[in-house]
């Protein structure tokens, strides 16, 4: 279940007008763990900083369980850099407290990940968890059908992949939104018991979030739904 709220956290994505801007924005969320009887909340917003950098927040709470992450970063023609991530979970399993700065100047990711010290070489292209979805977002709006990015994970990085599925209508408490499918891609698990991401991104409305779906390889499922929100100002609404 801590797996799934956290994907859940990292996924609660910003919307693209086009390829290369960013907009404003705010949403909130719902979210249901279908074995097990609990909800929750979430809210993401993104707002452009004083000194012209970008500041995404998150906080979520269920009814064990609370997390927030915010990550700042700056937008350089068409590559987005990662300056800070910050993140801290309580209340469900072992407390979590992650924060890491990106010096582009010497290349380098330090910080500290649970009290423990990082130093990792920090290449062209490395995002942080919660800045590489808004890689995946402009990809899916520029029309790519897979992608992959490199995040810092711990003490060193990881591969993350995706692929474009289909279009699919998605009912929320907005209405009923376009959007297009995507899903994680994972190495296969011996047991045959296969971890499934499902993301669904509004078409018209940025590529925002719309829908998320974690099945984990014990069965059990997670979902989270918009609630409601607004991009640039003005109110997410369906059909």
């Amino acid at each position: 279940m801590r797996r799934a709220l956290l994907f859940a956290c990292a996924l609660l994505a910003l919307p693209f007008a086009q390829a290369a801007d960013l907009q404003p924005f705010s949403a909130s969320y719902t979210a249901d763990w279908k074995q097990l009887p609990m909800s929750g909340t979430a809210e993401r917003s993104l707002e452009k900083t004083s000194n012209g950098d970008w500041k995404l927040s998150f906080k979520a709470s269920m009814m064990i369980a609370s997390l927030t992450e915010e990550s700042t970063l700056k937008l350089d023609k068409d590559t987005l850099l990662p300056q800070s991530y910050n993140f801290e979970r309580g209340g469900l399993g072992k407390a979590k407290k992650v924060n890491l700065d990106f010096d582009w100047s010497t290349k380098m990711v330090t910080g500290t990940d649970r009290g423990e010290a990082v130093k990792v070489p920090l290449n062209t292209g490395m995002l942080d968890k919660s800045t590489y979805q808004l890689a995946l977002q402009r990809d899916v709006a520029a029309g790519k059908k897979s992608m992959s990015y490199q995040v810092v994970e711990g003490e060193d990085s990881d591969t993350y992949d995706f692929r474009v599925l289909n279009s699919e209508t998605v009912s929320t408490k907005v209405g009923k939104i376009d959007a297009i499918k995507v899903e994680r891609v994972r190495p296969p698990v011996e047991s045959g018991n296969k971890r499934i991401t499902e993301m669904w991104f509004a078409k018209d409305w940025g590529y925002v979030l719309v829908a998320l779906r974690q099945v984990e390889t014990d069965g059990k499922e997670y979902n989270i739904m918009l609630q409601d929100g607004t991009v640039d100002g003005k109110p997410v609404k369906g059909q």
